[in-house]
């Protein structure tokens, strides 16, 4: 059994050194891109006053929990595909598995907190204003963040705790709660119910929701009488939708299903997909497929051409 002074070895795909290589060059470039677009819209919502609404309001959040999300684990990995050490202690297992778990259980209710917002914007747009006033915005961020410290309260400690086989090896790039699941050698049931539990509040829940709210939606934007109306209340939604079809389908199978049924390789790739690839793509979705984020750009960039020319 492993002691907490030990460390555990992350093995990723360390039987292929060459295709190691090719995924490290493909996540540098993945987080860089991230880093650069999550902080472009951060910047963007903060600092044009046209983009002080609700809507940019939560797509700031999901800036900082996808930059937050991302180098907790990224770096790590990183260091892994490019050394042949791949050793991470005790403790910043510890760490890495709280801060993960804790900042994914926070964007899948921020996600659903987005698809209200949209809800609200397409559903009853004379009552928007008033609805999704400035302290109902900041309590809802607030729920979200405190649902991330809840759900990694209850799952990451008992994860933790297990007693884990001597060889160390976890099968996997980062430490998540499946893959030190399938590293212990003790009765794992209690654990495997409690992180389906967790999966159904946090995965299952908000996405059923989301569903709904999206349902309503539809039938509102088919009551549209102009062409242009739906079109514009069909943009309004689409990149929201992207975002919660990316991100729930390789969250849901890795996270609801037991780890054991996957094929561990499968299970690596779907990991690799919302650590590196879904992060990525959420500001591209919103930057380049958003009016309002392309006109922030220019009018940032006329007042920067400006002030030099001054």
């Amino acid at each position: 059994m492993v002691s907490h002074c030990d460390g555990f070895i992350l093995l990723g795909f360390s039987d292929n050194p060459r295709l190691e290589m090719t995924l490290f060059m493909a996540v540098s470039v993945f987080y860089t891109v991230t880093l650069v677009g999550n902080t472009t819209i951060i910047l963007l919502s903060h600092l044009d006053p046209h983009l002080h609404t609700p809507m940019y309001f939560f797509l700031t959040h999901l800036s900082i929990l996808d930059l937050c999300f991302t180098t907790s684990c990224i770096p790590q990995m990183l260091m892994n595909f490019w050394s042949s050490d791949k050793t991470i202690s005790y403790l910043g297992c510890a760490v890495q598995l709280y801060i993960f778990l804790g900042l994914g259980a926070s964007e899948c209710v921020l996600l659903l907190v987005m698809a209200f917002d949209r809800y609200v914007a397409v559903c009853r747009p004379l009552h928007y204003g008033v609805i999704m006033h400035p302290p109902l915005c900041h309590k809802l961020a607030f729920l979200v963040w405190a649902s991330g410290v809840f759900g990694t309260l209850v799952q990451s400690p008992t994860t933790m705790k297990l007693s884990f086989c001597h060889h160390h090896q976890v099968d996997d790039f980062v430490c998540e709660v499946p893959a030190l699941i399938r590293l212990a050698c003790g009765d794992t049931h209690v654990n495997e119910l409690q992180i389906s539990v967790i999966g159904a509040i946090f995965l299952m829940g908000p996405l059923l929701l989301i569903l709904v709210s999206y349902g309503r939606i539809t039938q509102a934007v088919l009551a549209i009488q102009s062409q242009n109306g739906r079109s514009k209340a069909f943009h309004t939604c689409s990149s929201h939708l992207a975002v919660v079809f990316l991100f729930y389908c390789s969250v849901t199978a890795v996270y609801i299903q037991p780890r054991s049924h996957f094929s561990q390789k499968g299970g690596k790739f779907l990991t690799l997909f919302y650590t590196v690839v879904t992060p990525t793509l959420n500001p591209l979705i919103y930057t380049l497929r958003n009016k309002d984020m392309k006109r922030a750009f220019r009018r940032l960039l006329g007042k920067y051409r400006m002030s030099s020319e001054e």
